[in-house]
């Protein structure tokens, strides 16, 4: 026994210096943004107390767990004879309150913290406060319609009648309400010092309330990987004193382009890392036409869509309005084929009589060595013209071929 203590005691310095060798690699860690544990709105500032109340909670229970659990380790090790033996304990009742009654409890305290915040955050619920302090009043808030596009952010001042690419700025201690859609695919409106995530989806739309309450530059972002552009698809936002934004409002006007529908779908092109773009006046009902997906001249907007919808449908006349009806951004034909009325390999070949783009055999057809060629004789029995395409061991008879399919 003494000699292992000796031997230990030796390694002691050892061990010590490993560890003091890796404390400077906590240095590293100072180059982490905190921003989501220091935001500057007030949103921000009560979903990170939330995070904080519910960890604290937690770890309530985690703590004890895992200090009792080195302890009776250390304890009850095998080379201590002096801990106490029991080998016929089954049940303690104290210990059994106590196990279950504090889990209980925190459960209880969880849920209730996470009901009402949930309310009280509500991204579409208005806000009641300008931080702990002071009520909104009658401080009127800011409109800012929001565009998720291929790789980059649209945002429009509908009130302002001003738009930009990749920067937003708001004043400080004024609410301001997020109106958010999206061009094409599904996305994520971020920006950690304000508010959480709120997604960006086409045809439809999202709500975010929040209040910047410090004045700063802050790193917006997007949240949801959206193709190639995902990394560079960020953006600046401002908060600034009520004379400075005026004063950014006056420069967005005075440098800015007008943007109308060409503008928007010259924008709306997939592009990366987009400068920042300002634009002096907007189009109106741009926003409405982006989120109704019905920007190009002829589409028909989907509040049309589901107005006809709504009145049972449009009858004989929906054949007229199918053009209109062709939301994809990529060029669909209306049939089902891909961009440029290109087909997918493999389409619908023989029953629609086009041929395959692709070399490979569905699984379960014959290979061609096995099934006649094309203005071949065909098999006895098999009616249809052309390659057997019938299953091995599937006698056909004298049936017909099947029908075209409808996506011809």
């Amino acid at each position: 026994m003494l000699q292992r203590i000796k031997a230990e005691m030796i390694n002691l310095p050892a061990r010590f210096f490993r560890i003091l060798w890796m404390l400077p690699l906590l240095g590293l860690l100072g180059g982490c943004n905190m921003v989501v544990m220091n935001p500057s709105g007030d949103v921000a500032i009560q979903q990170r107390d939330l995070i904080v109340v519910s960890t604290i909670l937690m770890l309530i229970i985690i703590v004890p767990v895992i200090a009792f659990t080195l302890f009776f380790a250390w304890k009850y090790r095998s080379s201590n004879k002096a801990a106490p033996y029991d080998p016929d304990w089954h049940h303690s009742t104290r210990l059994e309150v106590l196990i279950w009654t504090a889990p209980l409890m925190i459960i209880i305290a969880l849920g209730a913290i996470t009901w009402i915040s949930t309310h009280l955050l509500d991204p579409y619920r208005p806000l009641e406060r300008i931080d702990a302090e002071r009520k909104v009043g009658d401080i009127k808030p800011i409109t800012v319609e929001v565009v998720a596009l291929d790789w980059k952010w649209m945002f429009i001042y509908p009130e302002l009648g001003i738009a930009t690419v990749n920067e937003l700025a708001a004043p400080v201690d004024v609410p301001i309400n997020f109106k958010i859609t999206s061009s094409a695919i599904m996305n994520s409106f971020f920006i950690p010092a304000l508010a959480g995530q709120i997604y960006a989806m086409p045809g439809m739309e999202t709500k975010l309330h929040a209040v910047i309450n410090k004045p700063g530059e802050y790193f917006g972002m997007s949240a949801n990987y959206s193709g190639a552009g995902f990394s560079g698809m960020n953006f600046k936002f401002h908060g600034q004193s009520q004379a400075d934004f005026d004063g950014w409002v006056a420069k967005v006007k005075a440098e800015g382009k007008p943007l109308d529908r060409a503008a928007y779908l010259e924008m709306e092109k997939p592009s990366e890392r987009e400068p920042v773009h300002y634009y002096a006046s907007v189009d109106q009902g741009l926003y409405k036409a982006v989120l109704n997906m019905c920007v190009v001249d002829g589409k028909m907007c989907m509040d049309e869509m589901m107005h006809i919808d709504a009145m049972g449908g449009g009858g004989e006349d929906s054949q007229a309005a199918r053009a209109r009806l062709v939301h994809d951004a990529q060029g669909h034909d209306g049939h089902g084929h891909g961009a440029a009325h290109e087909e997918a390999p493999g389409a619908t070949f023989p029953a629609s009589g086009r041929e395959s783009r692709s070399e490979d055999q569905p699984e379960g057809m014959k290979p061609d060595e096995v099934a006649p060629a094309k203005g071949a004789e065909p098999a006895a029995g098999n009616g249809a013209e052309g390659h057997d395409h019938s299953m091995p061991g599937m006698d056909m008879g004298t049936q017909t071929p099947a029908p075209n399919q409808l996506n011809q």
